[in-house]
């Protein structure tokens, strides 16, 4: 059965196209209080429905509800913070055994206003950033430690630090 659904799957899949417009709503209104950051619950409501299509696919959806639907983004956001504690857990630990930046740039920092901007990036930069310059790790090794590709981790790392030097820069304006 090479990638065809077997037919209780596929008349499940249809039900989940048909519920697509009416639980999207409820899943995205369900994960954003929660996560706080329209971004994150896009991203999650995102991944409830993958999660969704995979199962269907697999044949193990017990009942396909928009209640079922907002236990699948549960476990989501559930997933999410402890992912986002494992990096604040490994930014604690390289904050005691940080070592200097390696960008000339960077060589002028005031290192308590870096952290404060580190801290209102979002988790990924600030990730990336960490394992990258403070921590040393070459472009593979942070790709590796994030799951990602080389060059989705560069396009990262450039983002990232475009992010920490205008948040950088706009507090120097203000001070």
């Amino acid at each position: 059965m090479s990638g065809e659904l077997a037919p209780a799957a596929s008349d499940q899949g249809a039900t989940l196209v048909a519920l697509y417009d009416r639980a999207l709503p409820q899943v995205y209104g369900y994960l954003l209080p929660r996560a706080r950051i329209p971004a994150v619950a896009e991203d999650l409501t995102a991944e409830t429905f993958l999660a969704a299509v995979s199962a269907v696919q697999k044949g193990t959806v017990p009942d396909l509800t928009v209640a079922w639907l907002v236990g699948v983004a549960r476990h989501k956001l559930v997933d999410h913070w402890r992912r986002q504690a494992r990096e604040e857990r490994q930014l604690r630990a390289v904050e005691e055994t940080a070592v200097p930046w390696e960008d000339p740039w960077d060589a002028h920092l005031d290192a308590a206003r870096a952290r404060a901007v580190l801290d209102t990036l979002g988790p990924h930069h600030r990730g990336a950033l960490v394992l990258r310059y403070l921590d040393g790790l070459p472009v593979p090794e942070v790709a590796d430690q994030l799951g990602r590709t080389v060059h989705a981790t560069e396009a990262l790392l450039v983002r990232a630090r475009a992010a920490f030097r205008r948040v950088y820069e706009e507090g120097e304006d203000g001070d």
